[in-house]
C-alpha cells in the first residue's frame, strides 16, 4: 500500500502494536499523528520518524482531548484518512469479586469510551471529505470469557459491536470500519498477563506471540480495496488465508 499524502492518526501509539503501526504507515508514506499519554515516548517516536510525524499528548478517555488532537492533525496535515483505535489496557487483572470498582470502570472508560471518541471525533472530519477507515484493535476475549478479565473482555465485546454498528451507520457515506484481532501479541500487556500468573494466557510460553509488526503490516492491508469484504467484520490474525494475504507467510 502507498500511503502518499494520507494521514493516519494512532492512539495508543507509544509502544507496542502502535509504534509498529506508526513505523510501518510512515514507512508507506503516510503522515502519522502520534497519540498517548506518554508524552516523551511519543516524541522520540515521532523524532525517529521525522516531520511526517506529529506527537500528540493524550487521554482517550476525555472527549476533549480527543478533539484537541483531531483539530491539531487536521491543522498540521491537512485531513485525517485513517484512525487506528490501538489504545488499551489489561491491568488490574482481577476477579470479579475482588475487583476495585473504580479501577475496573477506568479500564471501561480506556477501551470502550475512548474507542467512541476517537470515532465520533474523527467522523466529523472524514464525513467531510467522503471517506475513511476506521480501525479498531479487538480481541479473541472479545467472544469468549477469560478468567479475571472481565474488564478487558466486556469492553473488547462492546468494541466489536461498536464497530458494527459503526460500519452500518456510516458505510454509505464512504466509512471503512474494521476491527483486527491480533492474537497474542509479544508486548508490555502480554508481559503483565504473564506477571498474573492468572488464566491459561499467562502460561503461554514468549515464543508463541507474534511480533507487533505482524498486525501493524495487517492494519496497512486493511486500508486497501482487498479488505473491503471485511468491513463491518473483524479480521484475524489467527486465520492463516489472512497471514498469507498480508504477506506474513
Amino acid at each position: 500500500m502507498d500511503m502518499t499524502g494520507k494521514t493516519v492518526m494512532i492512539t495508543g501509539a507509544s509502544r507496542g502494536i502502535g509504534a509498529a503501526a506508526a513505523k510501518v504507515f510512515a514507512g508507506a508514506g503516510a503522515n502519522v499523528a502520534l497519540l498517548a499519554r506518554g508524552q516523551s515516548d511519543i516524541a522520540d517516536l515521532a523524532g525517529e520518524i521525522g516531520e511526517r510525524a506529529l506527537a500528540i499528548p493524550c487521554n482517550v478517555a476525555r472527549y476533549s482531548d480527543m478533539m484537541t488532537a483531531v483539530e491539531a492533525t487536521v491543522d498540521t496535515f491537512g485531513g485525517l484518512d485513517v484512525l487506528i483505535n490501538n489504545a488499551g489496557v489489561i491491568e488490574p487483572i482481577s476477579h470479579i469479586a475482588s475487583a476495585d470498582p473504580d479501577a475496573w470502570g477506568d479500564v471501561i472508560d480506556i477501551n470502550l469510551k475512548g474507542v467512541f471518541n476517537g470515532i465520533h471525533a474523527a467522523l466529523s472530519v472524514m464525513k467531510q471529505s467522503g471517506s475513511g477507515s476506521i480501525l479498531t484493535i479487538s480481541s479473541g476475549a472479545a467472544h469468549g470469557p477469560v478468567e479475571a478479565w472481565s474488564h478487558y473482555c466486556a469492553s473488547k465485546a462492546a468494541v466489536h459491536m461498536l464497530t458494527q454498528c459503526l460500519d452500518k451507520e456510516e458505510a454509505a457515506h464512504g466509512i471503512r470500519a474494521m476491527g483486527l484481532s491480533p492474537g497474542t501479541v509479544a508486548t508490555q500487556m502480554q508481559r503483565e498477563i504473564k506477571a498474573s500468573g492468572i488464566n491459561p494466557v499467562s502460561q503461554l510460553d514468549w515464543d508463541v506471540h507474534i511480533p507487533p509488526d505482524w498486525p501493524a503490516r495487517t492494519l496497512l492491508w486493511m486500508c486497501g480495496p482487498e479488505a473491503d469484504a471485511w468491513c463491518g467484520q473483524e479480521i484475524s490474525l489467527r486465520d492463516e488465508e489472512i497471514r498469507k494475504k498480508v504477506g506474513l507467510l
